[in-house]
């Protein structure tokens, strides 16, 4: 635990907006449940999550350098496959496509919380828990609804060889337990 407070560290160092905090964590926890499903490194992915909107607010969201900063910001202390997923959840900056399952995962992973949370806050008592699949699923159709939330990127689950289905059951079961603290 000691090493994620070192993590947490940097990203409070670099993100003092609450609401992206809470979502750095929600993408930290789908991606620990993503790499607990796959057999992958549960650490390694969840800092990703954590750290992959690290340069958001020092970039100003710019989509040519946003990923591309935090990048260089973590050289040196992830590993260069987490380095890399980071990277690329924004292809924008890279003008490359995604090719590794760390990478889709990621993207989709970070993007799908967005989809969840503003779900939520159209449920009468505002909670990550009472939001069932369907509605998620649902709301992925109506391209009005979060409408900045990239559905093609969340598509990206299939992938990896998940479901839409599995996958945003996956990331609810992953957000459940931290809801409170997100602010849900």
């Amino acid at each position: 635990m000691e090493q994620r407070d070192f993590y947490l560290t940097i990203l409070n160092k670099h993100i003092s907006n609450q609401k992206m905090v809470a979502h750095c964590l929600a993408s930290e926890a789908v991606m620990r449940a993503l790499a607990r499903h796959f057999g992958e490194d549960e650490d390694v992915w969840g800092v990703a999550g954590l750290l992959h909107d690290l340069d958001v607010e020092l970039t100003n969201a710019d989509s040519k350098k946003h990923a591309l900063v935090a990048a260089e910001m973590l050289e040196g202390i992830l590993p260069a496959d987490a380095i890399d997923a980071i990277r690329m959840h924004n292809e924008m900056a890279t003008g490359m496509e995604r090719t590794t399952r760390f990478q889709h995962a990621l993207a989709a992973g970070e993007t799908i919380t967005g989809l969840i949370f503003a779900t939520a806050l159209v449920y009468p008592d505002k909670r990550i828990a009472s939001v069932k699949p369907k509605s998620v699923i649902k709301r992925m159709k109506e391209k009005q609804f979060a409408a900045s939330v990239n559905r093609d990127t969340i598509m990206e689950c299939e992938k990896i060889g998940l479901s839409l289905d599995e996958f945003v059951q996956l990331a609810l079961n992953a957000l459940i337990p931290i809801a409170p603290s997100l602010g849900f």
